[in-house]
């Protein structure tokens, strides 16, 4: 798993994380061979609802995405309207609802080559 805090202007605000699909996220089905996963939050409650979220998912799917990873996948709680919003504004689209050791989640997708809004 790769791990990564999140600066703005130098100044710690949140975290990402990114891995390689495995038995524990079975409940996702069959993804391409080199889906990497992705869940984040912003530790900072002031810089919430600001936009940072979804600019630095775009900016790191983007990158993961050109360098050959055929799909990102994440998985937030379908009640975490922020979090879904966030993801949709980043590119990713919303697939179908997943069981998880965590419960039910929203399985959310963007695959290599997707225009993003």
């Amino acid at each position: 798993m790769d791990q990564f805090i999140v600066e703005i202007d130098g100044q710690p605000f949140g975290y990402l994380q990114c891995y390689d699909l495995t038995t524990w996220n079975s409940g996702f089905g069959p993804q391409p061979l080199g889906t990497r996963g992705i869940d984040q939050f912003i530790g900072e409650p002031d810089l919430v609802d600001r936009g940072h979220g979804s600019a630095f998912i775009r900016t790191f799917a983007d990158g993961l995405l050109a360098a050959g990873t055929p799909r990102m996948v994440t998985d937030p709680d379908p009640a975490n309207a922020r979090a879904v919003r966030a993801y949709e504004k980043a590119g990713f689209h919303r697939d179908r609802m997943v069981d998880t050791p965590d419960g039910p989640a929203l399985l959310m997708l963007r695959n290599a080559g997707m225009a993003t809004p």
